[in-house]
């Protein structure tokens, strides 16, 4: 239970107030890959696991703690992974039963899950009931939030501490709250636990908070753009809970999926039956708090560099498939001045790497990436010196680009890499460098205070186009425009697909996956072709719009883009939905069932003459 401001005055004094009950149900995250672990005891005394984990170093410290061994008796390897999104972020039963079991016989021992299993194992989106009252000025300003939140978590705690806190403590951008009040329960439950699931703890809250945000723009007769605008936190400021804002481009977001979607021309005029939507969200870019307390760099890496030209990367870092491992390859061939096949990296090999924390709270990119460079910038000064000493030139003339050293003065001049590292090897002895990163004191000082505080915060906008058919309620999503502020975007392609995925993932827990459970425990729809998720015929078109705001804080400005394009894609069909026909749906999944009977009780059936628009039809 966290309070800030005066709560309940401000809403007595509010011009306007909304009031309603939210539903998120629950959802998994559906990797083409289960979960397996591959366990072997060699001669030698020497536990190595290879796993499916997206938190190699926290698998091998639970490991040591489960099974008595001392850590350094252990590796664990984390190979090619199949998809993770958060469901891969504990330890699982699988790493402890397979070591347990190749050190009691001596043989090496591979334990894979059914899909099935995968379903009762998975640490999914958390079930949560939530009951929102918002006010505001007759102007549209915020005058205050309160909400009341019950999580269902399942039998077991997994991140549930975390999620509890991140379902209040995330909500308090992009947008100013003068008063702010969120009091927030984790239940047991006898199902399957859940845990961290992308855009963990706050993609459910944020999709009450659109919502009634949007109710408040039609109470006070205003454009769901323009009362967002009236609202933005802005950049290098501070939320009414504590947390650091740095780079912000919320307004420019918005005015990209304004523009794009015709918004002016289009919302409310596109006739019955069919309506575009809009929401926006703000997340975190890596936590203050690790995850297991600690005040250890949240991630290291090391250089080696080869005579061959060859600059090799060592992290702890997961690759998942967002592509953690070509941006680190990025990185070092930019401060280098190297071509990108000159830099190797090797990750997630507890035996070779130093310690990263794992692929969790959108941290690789810019938690890593600041590890990179500072070790980049610790060998660069050494190849600079010696080429210069050679050439007997100031250092400020040396420049390396794609593998090749010049002199800016003298262009004729030219050697390759390689013989610029041969020349420092031979001034400064073997070359190499570690590099590390860990956040600045953050968060406010009250307790959950560092939780959700982040060095930086990534900013999102989506509109959504959709039809809904009044006759069998099913609703139609044909377009979704996503903009999103990613600092800069170091692989603008990397950035888009992650982009896209994540709006699809939104789409599909708005209209299609719902991981029901019965009383008893079991599954209701245990495969995937039992749990929906949409195929490519379902999917919309995703039109990724990338906004460059240039953190302080990121390398070289970046910021993530892995998981905060997901939370505005639900509100957002939610509001289309109220354009389209009049009705507010504020209990997910969106299933044909809810939008008749959403009808039903509007009175609003489909206008004498009109016929009602077909699912599809554009």
């Amino acid at each position: 239970h966290l309070s800030f401001g005066e709560v309940d005055a401000a809403l007595s004094g509010a011009f306007a107030v909304v009031e309603g009950d939210y539903f998120f149900h629950g959802t998994t995250h559906a990797p083409i890959e289960p979960h397996c672990a591959v366990a072997r005891y060699g001669a030698d005394g020497v536990l190595t696991v290879w796993s499916s984990t997206q938190i190699t170093h926290y698998v091998h410290r639970t490991l040591s703690h489960v099974l008595g061994i001392p850590a350094h008796r252990i590796r664990v390897i984390q190979p090619c992974l199949g998809g993770a999104f958060g469901g891969k972020s504990d330890p699982f039963c699988l790493e402890f039963v397979t070591a347990k079991l190749a050190m009691l016989t001596g043989r090496p021992v591979k334990l894979l899950y059914t899909r099935e299993e995968v379903f009762y194992t998975h640490r999914g989106r958390h079930p949560m009931n939530m009951r929102y009252r918002t006010g505001a000025a007759r102007d549209g300003r915020l005058a205050a939030v309160d909400a009341k939140i019950v999580i269902d978590g399942g039998a077991y705690s997994s991140f549930g501490l975390v999620t509890t806190y991140y379902a209040g403590q995330l909500l308090t951008g992009p947008y100013d709250f003068p008063a702010y009040r969120f009091d927030s329960t984790r239940v047991f439950t006898n199902k399957p636990a859940c845990g961290p699931k992308r855009g963990h703890g706050s993609v459910q809250p944020r999709f009450a908070f659109e919502v009634q945000l949007d109710e408040l723009a039609d109470k006070l007769n205003l454009d769901p753009i323009e009362i967002r605008r009236r609202n933005l936190i802005g950049a290098h400021t501070t939320t009414v809970n504590g947390q650091r804002i740095t780079s912000n481009g919320v307004a420019k977001c918005l005015d990209f999926v304004e523009k794009e979607s015709g918004w002016a021309s289009r919302r409310g005029r596109l006739g019955y039956g069919r309506g575009l939507g809009v929401a926006a969200s703000m997340y975190i870019s890596g936590t203050n708090y690790p995850i297991y307390p600690n005040p250890m760099p949240q991630a290291a890496v090391q250089l080696k560099v080869d005579r061959s030209g060859l600059v090799t990367v060592f992290s702890g870092a997961n690759d998942i498939g967002q592509g953690s491992n070509s941006v680190a390859q990025y990185l070092v061939a930019e401060e280098l001045g190297l071509a990108l096949d000159q830099v190797r990296v090797i990750s997630a090999d507890t035996d070779l790497c130093p310690v990263d924390l794992g692929a969790y709270s959108s941290r690789e990119t810019f938690m890593v990436g600041n590890a990179l460079i500072d070790a980049c910038r610790k060998i660069r000064p050494q190849l600079v010196q010696a080429v210069a000493a050679k050439w007997n030139v100031a250092a400020a003339r040396i420049r390396f680009v794609d593998g090749l050293v010049m002199d800016l003065e003298d262009v004729s001049r030219t050697m390759n890499a390689a013989e610029a590292i041969c020349l420092a090897e031979e001034k400064f002895d073997t070359l190499g460098a570690t590099g590390a990163y860990n956040t600045p004191t953050l968060g406010g000082d009250y307790r959950g205070g560092t939780i959700g505080a982040s060095p930086a915060y990534s900013f999102t906008a989506h509109a959504v186009e959709v039809s809904v058919d009044v006759e069998t309620g099913r609703i139609t999503c044909h377009n979704v425009w996503i903009a999103h502020d990613c600092g800069r975007a170091l692989n603008p392609m990397l950035v888009a697909g992650q982009m896209e995925g994540s709006a699809y993932m939104g789409v599909a827990e708005a209209l299609m996956e719902n991981h029901e459970v019965h009383p008893s425990g079991l599954h209701k729809g245990p495969s995937l072709l039992d749990y929906r998720i949409p195929t490519s015929v379902d999917t919309p078109a995703l039109h990724a719009l990338i906004v460059e705001s240039l953190d302080p804080e990121g390398p070289y400005g970046a910021k993530e883009a892995g998981e905060g394009p997901l939370h505005p894609s639900i509100p957002a069909i939610s509001n289309a939905v109220f354009d389209a026909v009049g009705i507010r749906l504020r209990h997910l999944p969106f299933t044909p069932g809810k939008v008749l009977e959403a009808l039903r009780a509007s009175g609003r059936p489909a206008p004498t003459g009109e016929p009602a628009l077909a699912a599809g039809s554009r």
